[in-house]
């Protein structure tokens, strides 16, 4: 997501704003080292990429000798009724002492939990559960979506809160899992206060960076307890490489930083090796469907390192938007044009030919074989938003301090009072890719729900194609802990979410300010999503409680619903 550090580095939007609205100064980290806790099973355990008979089981060994790790999956807690037991094999190299194993557990019943533990010489590992997809008639699954994960920036109690609610079939990240910044970057000014400063205290470039920052994430109990509650299904977006990456490059990879594809490699075999994850190859080639039973499909896509063009950005700007005026219909037409011109051809691609057309034949199959729904496992926002016009909506007292303080930043806001999208990194800076996936969908008789990642905010979007034709429905995951461009300007008479959804016809509910996460209900009648909040991520005590709760209908061949508020 561009805004983390493009709007810092140039004063950007909101960023900017906020410094005007008396953003306190960040301190500088000690780069203390964590304290780490005793035997070799620090990093805890995960299991994840499951399908109908099989699931990936991971942990990592501090100390590893040589000696064998061992892995025993039972049907009871007590581990008297074992169905598996095999030796693990290293997924990676030893980092900071630590040495990452995996192991696929095959020959399993489909959709019933497992429970699953390592062994290495007289150490016993904490115990998992894992689960199999349902095969055969399906009455309900239940997801939990995650994204934005900043561990300096506070604590996970997002994940801490799904891993106790009991209720979780499957846990899906839509991306940035981790981030890739150094101590005194992006959202540390927390992290001594918090003890979470990030290791390595650099930018990450090479494997061993990338694995270290991977370990320090999984030394953190609260992702321990996710990870060893339900499997994982994980999708990347951009940090988990560098920030707003793209087929040929990155924002945050600049000149001296060596070859793209060779960090991009290094960090997704770190990624790889630390995470419960089948192998592909080539590796930045993830995209897949998982099949639950009659019930759905889960469709989760790659929108980041394998055909994304290049992000287009509102600097330069056609017009200057100090001087111009927005209300000019000829600014607004130079604006337009350079837009289509710039956002709008053909060959802007987000998935590619080969990806289309496996989403495209996964989309028809789901249908084909009568199931109510069909899920997308998204990075980037799908739906329309058009920006608000900034300079018009805020308080006049905020515009006359954004002015005074950050000149900068107001001429950036003001780009905004020309029509243009919330966010060019998103879909909206792909539109002709858009339609063709809204056009595959409709060739296939499938609506669809998309679970996105990205943007820190919580989102209900109602989709629609460019004719009007409502497509499916959108549930914007906020962040675990990563901030809002608009949480520091929470302030009375202020609300950045109305403002947007007063401005962008296809948005139901934007939530600009709060972390936590998605739980979406799958069931024959309806799907049913909470938009999931805590009240804060700066302490380990916290309350969680539903921002909204939305039903959908399925479209069952029909005209496609909009989702609806149930509370």
């Amino acid at each position: 997501m561009r805004n983390e550090v493009k709007l810092s580095r140039r004063a950007a939007l909101l960023g900017g704003a906020g410094a005007a609205a008396a953003l306190s100064a960040c301190s500088q980290p000690s780069f203390a080292p964590l304290p780490q806790p005793e035997g070799p099973f620090k990093h805890g355990v995960a299991s994840g990429d499951p399908d109908q008979t099989s699931v990936m089981l991971w942990t990592a060994v501090t100390g590893a000798d040589g000696a064998p790790v061992s892995v025993e999956v039972a049907r009871d807690e007590a581990f008297t009724d074992l169905v598996l037991e095999a030796e693990a094999g290293p997924a990676g190299p030893a980092t900071n002492g630590a040495t990452p194993y995996k192991l696929l557990a095959d020959g399993l019943a489909p959709g019933l939990p497992v429970f699953y533990r390592f062994r290495f010489r007289e150490h016993v590992s904490p115990a998992g559960t894992a689960k199999t997809l349902p095969d055969g008639a399906v009455d309900a699954f239940r997801i939990a979506a995650f994204a934005c994960c900043n561990y300096p920036a506070g604590f996970f109690n997002a994940y801490r809160h799904a891993a106790e609610r009991g209720d979780v079939d499957l846990a899906v990240h839509l991306g940035d899992y981790l981030y890739e910044y150094g101590a005194g970057g992006y959202a540390t000014e927390d992290s001594e206060r918090l003890s979470r400063v990030p290791d390595p205290v650099h930018e990450l470039l090479t494997y061993d960076d990338y694995a270290r920052r991977h370990a320090q994430y999984s030394s953190d109990p609260d992702l321990q307890a996710l990870k060893a509650a339900v499997p994982l299904l994980l999708i990347w977006d951009d940090h988990e490489t560098a920030n707003n990456a793209w087929e040929g490059g990155a924002e945050n990879h600049q000149d001296g930083e060596g070859a793209w594809a060779e960090r991009r490699d290094a960090a997704l075999s770190a990624w790889q090796a630390w995470t419960p994850t089948r192998e592909r190859e080539p590796m930045h080639e993830r995209w897949g469907r998982l099949e639950i039973g009659d019930l759905a499909d889960l469709i989760f896509i790659e929108t980041r390192l394998t055909a994304r063009s290049e992000e287009v950005l509102l600097d330069p700007f056609p017009v200057d938007p100090d001087t111009a005026d927005p209300d000019d219909p000829e600014n607004r037409r130079i604006v337009a044009e350079w837009l289509e011109r710039e956002t709008g051809g053909a060959d802007r691609t987000l998935l590619g030919e080969r990806q289309l057309a496996f989403v495209s034949a996964a989309l028809g199959d789901s249908v084909a074989a009568g199931k109510p729904w069909r899920v997308f496992a998204n990075q980037v926002i799908m739906g329309r938003v058009p920006a608000p016009d900034y300079a018009k909506v805020m308080p006049f007292w905020l515009r006359w301090a954004v002015q005074a303080n950050d000149p900068l930043a107001w001429s950036f806001i003001k780009r905004f009072s020309f029509g243009t999208p919330f966010n060019l990194d998103a879909w909206d800076g792909y539109p002709a890719e858009r339609e063709r996936l809204y056009a595959a969908a409709r060739a296939a008789g499938a609506d669809f729900i998309t679970l996105t990642g990205d943007t820190h905010n919580a989102w209900t979007i109602d989709l629609h194609d460019e004719a009007g034709v409502r497509v499916g429905t959108e549930f914007g995951v906020t962040s675990v802990t990563s901030p809002s461009r608009f949480e520091r300007l929470n302030l009375p008479g202020v609300d950045f979410g109305t403002y947007t959804e007063e401005a962008a016809p296809e948005v139901l509910r934007h939530n600009a300010y709060d972390r936590g996460y998605v739980h979406l209900t799958l069931t024959r009648e309806a799907a049913t999503a909470q938009l999931m909040v805590v009240d804060t991520c700066k302490s380990r005590e916290f309350n969680a409680y539903p921002d909204s709760v939305w039903r959908v209908r399925p479209a069952n061949g029909g005209a496609v619903p909009q989702a609806e508020r149930i509370s």
